[in-house]
């Protein structure tokens, strides 16, 4: 029973993964979260201004 149990979890999440894949073909990565400030290149987070640009580094 339990290995009729995980083999049943195991064929459902590739069936998920299968359907995920074919609904976003190529997805590339948002250009907000790919943001980076333009003086220390680091990644920006959230939409306050960079550390360097506060004073804070």
């Amino acid at each position: 029973m339990l290995i009729k149990g995980m083999t049943l979890f195991l064929v459902v999440m590739m069936v998920l993964a299968m359907f995920g894949k074919l609904r976003v073909p190529g997805r590339k990565g948002t250009p907000r979260l790919a943001a980076r400030c333009q003086s220390c290149k680091r990644p920006l987070i959230g939409r306050s201004p960079c550390a360097c640009k506060q004073g804070k580094r």
